[in-house]
């Protein structure tokens, strides 16, 4: 199967915010799991707290209109913003207080801050019936073109140990380990025991 039914566009389309919690859940639930579980609730959480402009989508059977499945979403971190948003006053409001604290902490473990002049990748999230097409990789170039765009000199990605599926289309499309922090503590509280960092140097425009 081949990428020439996909169209890649910046931003979220229209009425897309269910399916985008759709498709990040199923990639990263078993991490966030724990912080915004059981997954009705956390699906719903992510969908009302999308920032639309740091999101890059995919899209398959669009025919060059307006329409179009989602197959695809990358969120990207950039002044602050991420493509899932929602403070800890919003967790607390969403599972209360006793429960909603524990989250939030959990949630702090999983922030990453991006560096002066770093783009940092929330992640990747393909539909499992469209993986092997390339979308991967269609969605990594377009971050790697808003990179370069917004005069970034890097792209920053952390990746669990226990998705080398996802590390080997990062090296496949330039990305490099710079470190590996294990942390077995982890496993039992976020469900994985090692992180690696990866950078890819981009070029400014």
């Amino acid at each position: 199967m081949t990428t020439e039914s996909v169209e890649v566009r910046r931003g979220l389309p229209e009425g897309a915010a269910a399916r985008v919690a759709e498709l990040y859940w199923e990639a990263f639930g078993g991490k966030l799991g724990r912080a915004l579980g059981p997954p009705e609730a956390g699906r719903r959480f992510i969908a009302g707290h999308l920032h639309a402009d740091r999101a890059v989508t995919a899209l398959s059977g669009g025919g060059g209109g307006s329409g179009g499945r989602v197959v695809g979403v990358a969120g990207y971190q950039l002044a602050g913003r991420g493509l899932v948003g929602g403070d800890a006053a919003a967790v607390l409001a969403t599972y209360g207080r006793v429960r909603g604290l524990y989250r939030v902490f959990l949630l702090a473990l999983l922030e990453r801050t991006p560096a002066r002049g770093e783009l940092v990748m929330d992640g990747i999230a393909v539909d499992p019936a469209e993986r092997s097409r390339g979308i991967g990789g269609l969605l990594l170039r377009e971050i790697e073109a808003i990179a370069v765009e917004q005069r970034c000199r890097r792209i920053r990605l952390d990746v669990v140990a226990e998705n080398p599926r996802a590390r080997e289309l990062y090296e496949r499309h330039g990305f490099r380990a710079v470190q590996v922090r294990r942390t077995p503590w982890l496993r039992d509280v976020l469900g994985f025991g090692g992180v690696t960092t990866m950078h890819k140097e981009v070029a400014a425009r």
